[in-house]
Protein backbone atom coordinates (compact mmCIF):
# COMPACT_ATOMS: atom_id res chain seq x y z
CA UNK A 1 0.00 0.00 0.00
CA UNK A 2 1.33 3.47 -0.90
CA UNK A 3 2.11 5.78 2.01
CA UNK A 4 -0.50 8.30 0.85
CA UNK A 5 -3.19 5.58 0.64
CA UNK A 6 -2.26 4.28 4.09
CA UNK A 7 -2.48 7.79 5.59
CA UNK A 8 -5.85 8.33 3.90
CA UNK A 9 -7.19 5.02 5.19
CA UNK A 10 -5.90 5.74 8.70
CA UNK A 11 -7.56 9.16 8.56
CA UNK A 12 -10.90 7.84 7.27
CA UNK A 13 -11.23 4.97 9.77
CA UNK A 14 -11.83 7.13 12.86
CA UNK A 15 -14.15 9.31 10.79
CA UNK A 16 -16.25 6.27 9.82
CA UNK A 17 -16.35 5.13 13.45
CA UNK A 18 -17.33 8.62 14.56
CA UNK A 19 -20.07 8.63 11.92
CA UNK A 20 -21.44 5.38 13.33
CA UNK A 21 -21.60 6.84 16.82
CA UNK A 22 -23.08 10.08 15.47
CA UNK A 23 -25.73 8.06 13.67
CA UNK A 24 -26.47 6.23 16.92
CA UNK A 25 -27.02 9.59 18.63
CA UNK A 26 -29.63 10.66 16.07
CA UNK A 27 -31.02 7.15 15.45
CA UNK A 28 -33.81 6.52 14.68
CA UNK A 29 -34.72 9.43 12.43
CA UNK A 30 -37.45 7.52 10.56
CA UNK A 31 -39.75 4.52 11.25
CA UNK A 32 -38.14 1.10 11.76
CA UNK A 33 -39.58 -1.93 9.97
CA UNK A 34 -39.96 -5.01 12.18
CA UNK A 35 -40.40 -8.03 9.91
CA UNK A 36 -42.48 -10.93 11.22
CA UNK A 37 -41.97 -13.96 8.93
CA UNK A 38 -45.52 -15.31 9.39
CA UNK A 39 -49.11 -14.23 8.73
CA UNK A 40 -50.97 -12.17 11.37
CA UNK A 41 -52.41 -14.02 14.34
CA UNK A 42 -49.57 -16.40 15.18
CA UNK A 43 -47.22 -16.31 18.15
CA UNK A 44 -44.43 -14.27 16.51
CA UNK A 45 -46.96 -11.71 15.30
CA UNK A 46 -48.54 -11.46 18.77
CA UNK A 47 -45.17 -10.94 20.47
CA UNK A 48 -44.08 -8.33 17.91
CA UNK A 49 -47.29 -6.34 18.34
CA UNK A 50 -47.11 -6.55 22.15
CA UNK A 51 -43.58 -5.18 22.36
CA UNK A 52 -43.57 -2.64 19.51
CA UNK A 53 -45.26 0.27 21.33
CA UNK A 54 -43.14 0.17 24.48
CA UNK A 55 -40.01 -0.53 22.44
CA UNK A 56 -40.77 2.51 20.25
CA UNK A 57 -41.15 4.70 23.34
CA UNK A 58 -37.93 3.45 24.92
CA UNK A 59 -36.07 3.91 21.62
CA UNK A 60 -37.50 7.36 20.97
CA UNK A 61 -38.81 6.42 17.54
CA UNK A 62 -41.46 4.45 15.71
CA UNK A 63 -41.55 0.70 14.96
CA UNK A 64 -44.08 -0.80 12.55
CA UNK A 65 -44.82 -4.46 11.81
CA UNK A 66 -44.55 -6.02 8.36
CA UNK A 67 -45.78 -9.61 7.96
CA UNK A 68 -43.76 -11.42 5.29
CA UNK A 69 -44.79 -15.09 5.38
CA UNK A 70 -43.64 -18.20 3.53
CA UNK A 71 -41.16 -21.09 3.53
CA UNK A 72 -41.42 -21.71 7.27
CA UNK A 73 -40.32 -18.16 8.04
CA UNK A 74 -37.31 -18.21 5.69
CA UNK A 75 -38.72 -15.59 3.29
CA UNK A 76 -39.16 -12.97 6.00
CA UNK A 77 -35.83 -13.69 7.69
CA UNK A 78 -34.07 -13.57 4.32
CA UNK A 79 -35.61 -10.14 3.66
CA UNK A 80 -33.95 -8.92 6.88
CA UNK A 81 -30.63 -10.62 6.09
CA UNK A 82 -30.48 -8.89 2.68
CA UNK A 83 -31.78 -5.48 3.82
CA UNK A 84 -29.57 -2.40 4.12
CA UNK A 85 -27.69 -2.69 7.44
CA UNK A 86 -28.76 0.77 8.56
CA UNK A 87 -30.87 -0.17 11.59
CA UNK A 88 -34.17 0.47 9.83
CA UNK A 89 -34.99 -3.18 9.08
CA UNK A 90 -35.01 -5.72 11.90
CA UNK A 91 -36.76 -9.06 12.38
CA UNK A 92 -38.41 -11.22 15.02
CA UNK A 93 -38.43 -14.99 14.77
CA UNK A 94 -39.13 -17.99 16.97
CA UNK A 95 -36.93 -20.98 17.76
CA UNK A 96 -37.49 -21.82 14.07
CA UNK A 97 -34.47 -19.60 13.43
CA UNK A 98 -32.42 -22.43 14.94
CA UNK A 99 -34.52 -25.28 13.51
CA UNK A 100 -34.83 -24.39 9.82
CA UNK A 101 -31.19 -24.96 8.79
CA UNK A 102 -31.58 -28.59 9.86
CA UNK A 103 -34.79 -29.35 7.95
CA UNK A 104 -34.50 -27.27 4.78
CA UNK A 105 -31.96 -28.70 2.31
CA UNK A 106 -31.19 -25.24 0.92
CA UNK A 107 -31.29 -22.06 3.00
CA UNK A 108 -31.36 -18.58 1.40
CA UNK A 109 -29.19 -17.13 4.20
CA UNK A 110 -26.57 -18.22 6.73
CA UNK A 111 -28.14 -17.93 10.18
CA UNK A 112 -24.98 -16.93 12.05
CA UNK A 113 -23.08 -15.07 9.30
CA UNK A 114 -25.92 -13.01 7.79
CA UNK A 115 -27.73 -11.89 10.96
CA UNK A 116 -26.72 -9.82 13.99
CA UNK A 117 -28.64 -10.82 17.11
CA UNK A 118 -30.13 -7.99 19.18
CA UNK A 119 -31.74 -9.80 22.12
CA UNK A 120 -33.93 -12.68 23.17
CA UNK A 121 -37.50 -11.55 23.93
CA UNK A 122 -39.59 -14.23 25.64
CA UNK A 123 -40.37 -17.92 25.99
CA UNK A 124 -43.76 -19.63 25.74
CA UNK A 125 -45.53 -22.98 25.71
CA UNK A 126 -47.76 -24.32 22.97
CA UNK A 127 -51.01 -26.25 23.40
CA UNK A 128 -52.51 -29.13 21.44
CA UNK A 129 -56.02 -28.10 20.40
CA UNK A 130 -58.58 -30.04 18.37
CA UNK A 131 -61.75 -29.22 16.49
CA UNK A 132 -64.77 -29.43 18.81
CA UNK A 133 -66.19 -32.33 16.77
CA UNK A 134 -62.99 -34.37 17.03
CA UNK A 135 -63.84 -37.68 18.76
CA UNK A 136 -60.95 -37.63 21.28
CA UNK A 137 -61.19 -35.26 24.25
CA UNK A 138 -57.94 -36.11 26.06
CA UNK A 139 -54.37 -37.12 25.26
CA UNK A 140 -54.70 -40.86 25.85
CA UNK A 141 -57.81 -41.14 23.66
CA UNK A 142 -56.20 -39.04 20.91
CA UNK A 143 -53.09 -41.22 20.86
CA UNK A 144 -55.18 -44.42 20.85
CA UNK A 145 -57.37 -43.08 18.02
CA UNK A 146 -54.35 -42.05 15.93
CA UNK A 147 -52.65 -45.42 16.47
CA UNK A 148 -55.80 -47.24 15.37
CA UNK A 149 -56.08 -45.06 12.23
CA UNK A 150 -52.56 -44.23 10.99
CA UNK A 151 -52.54 -41.33 8.51
CA UNK A 152 -56.29 -40.66 8.82
CA UNK A 153 -56.02 -37.49 10.89
CA UNK A 154 -54.09 -34.30 10.21
CA UNK A 155 -52.75 -31.18 11.88
CA UNK A 156 -52.20 -27.63 10.64
CA UNK A 157 -48.97 -25.73 11.21
CA UNK A 158 -47.67 -22.20 10.66
CA UNK A 159 -45.42 -23.63 7.95
CA UNK A 160 -42.61 -26.15 7.62
CA UNK A 161 -40.04 -25.56 10.33
CA UNK A 162 -42.41 -23.47 12.44
CA UNK A 163 -42.85 -24.13 16.15
CA UNK A 164 -46.35 -25.49 15.36
CA UNK A 165 -44.65 -28.01 13.07
CA UNK A 166 -41.79 -28.97 15.38
CA UNK A 167 -43.94 -29.34 18.49
CA UNK A 168 -46.29 -31.61 16.51
CA UNK A 169 -43.53 -33.70 14.92
CA UNK A 170 -41.86 -34.20 18.27
CA UNK A 171 -45.24 -35.22 19.73
CA UNK A 172 -45.76 -37.72 16.88
CA UNK A 173 -42.31 -39.17 17.42
CA UNK A 174 -42.59 -39.56 21.21
CA UNK A 175 -46.21 -40.82 21.05
CA UNK A 176 -45.50 -43.16 18.13
CA UNK A 177 -48.38 -41.97 15.92
CA UNK A 178 -48.84 -41.04 12.26
CA UNK A 179 -50.72 -37.75 11.72
CA UNK A 180 -50.49 -35.85 8.41
CA UNK A 181 -48.87 -32.40 8.30
CA UNK A 182 -50.77 -29.57 6.53
CA UNK A 183 -48.55 -26.44 6.38
CA UNK A 184 -50.00 -22.91 6.25
CA UNK A 185 -48.34 -19.49 5.95
CA UNK A 186 -48.90 -18.66 9.60
CA UNK A 187 -50.44 -19.84 12.83
CA UNK A 188 -53.59 -17.75 12.43
CA UNK A 189 -54.78 -19.53 9.25
CA UNK A 190 -53.94 -22.95 10.77
CA UNK A 191 -56.11 -22.20 13.81
CA UNK A 192 -58.98 -20.88 11.68
CA UNK A 193 -59.03 -24.10 9.68
CA UNK A 194 -58.87 -26.18 12.88
CA UNK A 195 -61.92 -24.29 14.16
CA UNK A 196 -63.78 -24.85 10.87
CA UNK A 197 -62.80 -28.53 10.71
CA UNK A 198 -60.62 -28.31 7.60
CA UNK A 199 -57.87 -29.86 9.74
CA UNK A 200 -58.31 -31.90 12.92
CA UNK A 201 -55.79 -30.30 15.25
CA UNK A 202 -52.89 -27.89 15.65
CA UNK A 203 -50.26 -26.79 18.20
CA UNK A 204 -50.60 -22.99 18.59
CA UNK A 205 -48.86 -20.89 21.21
CA UNK A 206 -50.97 -20.53 24.36
CA UNK A 207 -51.87 -16.86 23.96
CA UNK A 208 -53.16 -17.37 20.41
CA UNK A 209 -55.29 -20.37 21.35
CA UNK A 210 -56.67 -19.15 24.70
CA UNK A 211 -59.49 -16.91 23.36
CA UNK A 212 -60.77 -19.68 21.05
CA UNK A 213 -60.63 -22.28 23.83
CA UNK A 214 -62.44 -19.93 26.21
CA UNK A 215 -65.10 -19.24 23.57
CA UNK A 216 -65.67 -22.97 23.07
CA UNK A 217 -64.40 -22.94 19.49
CA UNK A 218 -61.51 -25.33 20.20
CA UNK A 219 -60.89 -28.09 22.73
CA UNK A 220 -57.54 -27.95 24.57
CA UNK A 221 -55.99 -31.41 24.99
CA UNK A 222 -52.67 -30.59 26.68
CA UNK A 223 -49.92 -27.98 27.00
CA UNK A 224 -46.47 -28.75 25.65
CA UNK A 225 -44.23 -27.62 28.51
CA UNK A 226 -42.93 -29.41 31.57
CA UNK A 227 -45.56 -27.85 33.84
CA UNK A 228 -49.10 -26.51 33.56
CA UNK A 229 -49.61 -22.91 32.51
CA UNK A 230 -51.36 -20.26 34.65
CA UNK A 231 -53.11 -19.25 31.42
CA UNK A 232 -54.84 -22.66 31.26
CA UNK A 233 -54.48 -24.12 34.76
CA UNK A 234 -57.05 -26.87 34.18
CA UNK A 235 -55.32 -28.18 31.04
CA UNK A 236 -52.75 -30.90 31.82
CA UNK A 237 -49.35 -31.21 30.24
CA UNK A 238 -49.14 -33.72 27.41
CA UNK A 239 -46.48 -35.56 29.40
CA UNK A 240 -48.66 -36.04 32.48
CA UNK A 241 -51.75 -36.97 30.48
CA UNK A 242 -50.46 -39.73 28.25
CA UNK A 243 -47.13 -38.98 26.51
CA UNK A 244 -44.37 -39.16 29.16
CA UNK A 245 -41.05 -37.71 28.07
CA UNK A 246 -42.61 -35.09 25.79
CA UNK A 247 -41.75 -31.41 26.35
CA UNK A 248 -41.54 -28.42 23.99
CA UNK A 249 -41.23 -24.67 24.54
CA UNK A 250 -40.55 -21.91 22.06
CA UNK A 251 -38.49 -18.74 22.36
CA UNK A 252 -38.41 -15.47 20.45
CA UNK A 253 -35.42 -13.44 19.27
CA UNK A 254 -34.89 -10.15 17.42
CA UNK A 255 -32.09 -9.52 14.94
CA UNK A 256 -30.78 -7.21 12.22
CA UNK A 257 -28.66 -7.58 9.06
CA UNK A 258 -25.13 -8.74 9.97
CA UNK A 259 -23.34 -5.51 9.00
CA UNK A 260 -25.56 -3.27 11.13
CA UNK A 261 -23.21 -0.98 13.15
CA UNK A 262 -22.67 -2.13 16.73
CA UNK A 263 -23.76 1.22 18.24
CA UNK A 264 -27.18 0.77 16.61
CA UNK A 265 -27.43 -2.86 17.78
CA UNK A 266 -26.55 -1.74 21.31
CA UNK A 267 -29.16 1.02 21.22
CA UNK A 268 -31.83 -1.38 19.99
CA UNK A 269 -30.85 -3.85 22.71
CA UNK A 270 -30.87 -1.31 25.56
CA UNK A 271 -34.24 0.09 24.54
CA UNK A 272 -35.80 -3.38 24.18
CA UNK A 273 -34.50 -4.46 27.60
CA UNK A 274 -35.95 -1.25 29.08
CA UNK A 275 -39.30 -1.87 27.36
CA UNK A 276 -39.56 -5.49 28.51
CA UNK A 277 -38.84 -4.43 32.10
CA UNK A 278 -41.74 -1.98 32.04
CA UNK A 279 -44.14 -3.37 34.70
CA UNK A 280 -47.27 -2.94 32.53
CA UNK A 281 -45.80 -4.74 29.50
CA UNK A 282 -44.20 -7.45 31.63
CA UNK A 283 -47.49 -8.15 33.40
CA UNK A 284 -49.45 -8.17 30.15
CA UNK A 285 -47.08 -10.63 28.49
CA UNK A 286 -47.10 -12.99 31.47
CA UNK A 287 -50.91 -12.93 31.53
CA UNK A 288 -50.89 -13.92 27.86
CA UNK A 289 -48.56 -16.87 28.41
CA UNK A 290 -45.23 -15.26 27.50
CA UNK A 291 -42.32 -15.09 29.94
CA UNK A 292 -40.15 -12.05 29.09
CA UNK A 293 -36.49 -13.01 28.72
CA UNK A 294 -33.91 -10.45 27.59
CA UNK A 295 -30.20 -10.81 26.89
CA UNK A 296 -27.18 -8.99 25.56
CA UNK A 297 -26.46 -9.36 21.83
CA UNK A 298 -23.57 -11.72 22.70
CA UNK A 299 -25.80 -13.86 24.92
CA UNK A 300 -28.46 -14.01 22.17
CA UNK A 301 -25.85 -15.20 19.66
CA UNK A 302 -24.56 -17.81 22.13
CA UNK A 303 -28.11 -19.11 22.69
CA UNK A 304 -28.76 -19.30 18.95
CA UNK A 305 -25.46 -21.11 18.34
CA UNK A 306 -26.26 -23.64 21.06
CA UNK A 307 -29.82 -24.19 19.80
CA UNK A 308 -28.65 -24.69 16.20
CA UNK A 309 -26.52 -27.63 17.36
CA UNK A 310 -29.25 -28.98 19.65
CA UNK A 311 -31.90 -29.00 16.90
CA UNK A 312 -29.53 -30.43 14.30
CA UNK A 313 -29.01 -33.40 16.61
CA UNK A 314 -32.72 -33.76 17.47
CA UNK A 315 -33.91 -33.47 13.86
CA UNK A 316 -31.44 -36.16 12.79
CA UNK A 317 -32.34 -38.49 15.67
CA UNK A 318 -36.11 -38.10 15.14
CA UNK A 319 -36.02 -38.07 11.34
CA UNK A 320 -37.99 -34.81 11.20
CA UNK A 321 -38.29 -33.21 7.74
CA UNK A 322 -39.78 -30.05 6.25
CA UNK A 323 -42.65 -32.04 4.70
Amino acid sequence: MKRSSFIAAAFLLPLSLAASFANADTYPSRPIRLVVPYAPGGSADIVARRISDEWSKALGGSIYIENKAGAGGNIGVDAVAKADPDGYTIGLQTVSLAINPSIFPKMPYDTLKDLAQISTVATSQHVLVVNTNFPAKNTRDLVALAKANPGKYNYGSAGSGSTFHMSAELFKSVAGIDVTHVPYKGGGPAMIDTISGQVDMCFPVLSAAAPHVKAGKLNAIGVTGAKRSPLMPDVPTLAESGVPGYSFETWFIVFAPAATPKPLIDKLNASLVKALNTPALKEKMIKEGFDPETSTPAEAKAKLTKELALWAKLVKERGITAE
